[in-house]
């Protein structure tokens, strides 16, 4: 997209699933948060919805127009990115209603946004619309909240802090979970549903998600990169403090991440490998809960594409459209630790975290200033164009963005002797 055609666009930015329940966190944010003069757009499936919210939040909101549009209409779609400079979207499952959006981005060079933790659905969109949305010059950017913007930006910051200071490229390097407090939504949850039963029809699509490279531009050029198992049920580390396991989002987060490292050229290195872990202290529990946390998620997925364990599942986890209270959200947080070992020996430690649930309250303000920086950022932006990820897209200027929206951002270098093995 030219800089004459992004200001010419009739608005900044759309929210488009406005009405649902991470949507109307966003929108509540931007109306607080976003640049006077800003001119946004709310979208949905029901007029009435969207007057409603609309009312319902801050007074800078009382004039944004409302866009009705059906995420299968193909031709809504197209109309619809053909009036903003960027899109943000929360209506997912992105694998079941997302691709028609993606495409009209695509097409009109409009910059996108979204939530997705679907490696199926991110894989879609590199297939089919990569080298369209680069022909364009729109920026479609996967995973911008808690799926998976602390994990892409804290190796981002690992690597430039090696590199500026002369230590080496990158070797081995683990996110570590260091505090985590929220809740889940149906969201999340019908994701899984819908993830399970593609899965079930396509089999080929097991094969993908299964690859830890599942994500790469060029998959022929990953064979010298074997990687840790994205899954580490049980290990102990000092380091680390005692120990850690399973982190649910790492199947995910692990391969952006690689697909960042593969769009910068394989910048952290040829000896970078990255895992993700949670740690659980070094309490006489700790291997217990380790264990338990590991179970807990083979069950949900395991249990997803079996009839009668889906339907004990469906009666207990929340239902689409729900999500924690707002207590709750205010009540949560999450804190992330990057360590980075380097070729040269020396060792980084990036962190980023945030007050409220990571995966609401958190990822709404990580969604929103993603949006915003694609909508007005433009020219400080990385030249990039194609299917990206939130360090390719955006890179420090979402770093600054974060940092001004009260995140823990931070990054180190630390002794020698640590031991991030």
């Amino acid at each position: 997209m030219t800089a004459e055609s992004a200001t010419s666009r009739e608005f900044d930015l759309i929210v488009y699933g406005a009405t649902g329940f991470v949507g109307k966190l966003l929108s509540d944010y931007l109306a607080r948060f976003a640049p006077a003069g800003t001119k946004v757009a709310l979208a949905g499936r029901s007029e009435a919805k969207l007057i409603a919210l609309r009312k319902g939040l801050p007074a800078p909101a009382n004039q944004w127009p409302v866009i009705v549009a059906d995420a299968a209409d193909t031709a809504a779609m197209n109309a619809m990115a053909a009036r903003a400079t960027a899109i943000v979207t929360t209506v997912g499952p992105y694998l079941k209603y997302g691709i028609p959006l993606v495409g009209a981005c695509a097409a009109q060079g409009t910059h996108y946004a979204d939530l997705t933790g679907e490696v199926l659905f991110a894989r879609e969109c590199i297939d089919d619309y990569d080298a369209l949305a680069r022909s364009t010059g729109a920026r479609i950017v996967n995973s911008c909240g808690f799926d998976s913007i602390p994990s892409d930006l804290g190796v981002l910051l690992a690597y430039e802090h090696a590199r500026d200071r002369g230590f080496g490229t990158l070797t081995d390097t683990t996110l570590v979970v260091r505090t985590m407090k929220g809740g889940f939504s149906g969201g999340t949850i019908d994701s899984m549903r819908v993830s399970v039963d593609y899965m079930k029809e396509n089999p080929a699509a097991r094969a993908i998600a299964a690859d830890q490279f599942a994500l790469s531009p060029d998959r022929s050029n990953e064979s010298s990169r074997p990687q840790p198992s994205d899954t580490v049920m049980l290990s102990r580390n000092a380091a680390f403090g005692g120990w850690v396991g399973p982190f649910v989002m790492a199947e995910h987060n692990t391969r952006l991440v690689r697909r960042s490292n593969a769009l910068q050229n394989w910048a952290y290195g040829p000896e970078f490998t990255y895992r993700e872990v949670v740690a659980f202290g070094d309490g006489p529990l700790a291997p217990a809960i380790a264990l338990g946390m590991g179970a807990g998620i083979k069950v949900a997925w395991t249990g997803m594409g079996i009839k009668p364990m889906r339907a004990v599942l469906d009666r207990t986890l929340p239902a689409p459209g729900e999500g924690p209270s707002e207590e709750q959200r205010r009540a949560g947080r999450f804190l992330v630790e990057v360590h980075a070992n380097t070729k040269s020996g020396a060792k980084v430690i990036s962190q980023i975290g945030a007050t409220g649930d990571p995966g609401y309250q958190a990822t709404s303000v990580m969604l929103a200033e993603s949006a915003l920086s694609l909508a007005l950022d433009g020219d400080r932006l990385p030249e990039a164009s194609g299917v990206l990820t939130p360090a390719t897209a955006m890179g420090d200027v979402l770093v600054e963005r974060l940092r001004n929206a009260d995140f823990t951002v931070a990054v180190a270098a630390v002794p020698a002797s640590a031991d991030f093995g």
